[in-house]
């Protein structure tokens, strides 16, 4: 059984294990796989409906092979509503491949206290001790900034991970191609 903060290889990909439970382990890329807008178009849009979404359940997912394909779980995901300026978040949605939301970078990631008890909602960025947890490197080696699936202040904008590590909780607008992709999957142990 993997072991929570361990790093492992699936796939062309290495991830780190969030969490394991019920056989199943929760894993994140390590390090940001490619530069791609949230949603083509600057609209209204939540995680069920972006472009993002389609992308990593169609092409992204269909670079696995058939066997690592078997052990992609499907699981149903809670697209919470912005913490801080009460933006939905939309429906359930059911993914194989998906983004972590604000609520489980702190889970994974640690957790201050300040997304639910030491901030106002006129900030804008969520930044504590627990930054350079969070911080994510891509291929060339350079820190970059990563999408969530929460909203921001508005389904305008989408929350992200700065390149220091901060939390982004009223978000950037969703066609922005300079946010990078840091997928999200449960792994099946047997």
């Amino acid at each position: 059984m993997e072991a929570v903060g361990s790093i492992i290889t699936f796939g062309r990909y290495d991830w780190r294990v969030l969490d394991v439970r019920d056989n199943k382990a929760l894993i994140l890329s390590l390090k940001t796989i490619e530069s791609r807008a949230y949603n083509e178009v600057l609209t209204d849009v939540t995680w069920e409906d972006c472009d993002l979404r389609r992308y990593l359940n169609g092409e992204f997912y269909n670079q696995f092979t058939e066997e690592e394909k078997s052990l992609i779980s499907v699981a149903q995901i809670k697209n919470s509503d912005n913490p801080w300026y009460g933006t939905g978040g939309g429906n359930y949605t059911i993914d194989r491949i998906f983004l972590l939301n604000i609520e489980e970078v702190v889970q994974y990631f640690g957790d201050s206290g300040l997304l639910r008890n030491g901030n106002s909602k006129n900030k804008f960025w969520l930044n504590d001790n627990y930054n350079s947890s969070r911080v994510a490197y891509g291929a060339s080696g350079k820190a970059s900034w990563w999408w969530l699936r929460s909203p921001g202040g508005d389904n305008r904008r989408v929350a992200g991970v700065g390149r220091d590590g901060g939390i982004f909780i009223g978000g950037l607008g969703v066609d922005d191609n300079s946010g990078y992709v840091r997928p999200a999957l449960l792994l099946k142990l047997y």
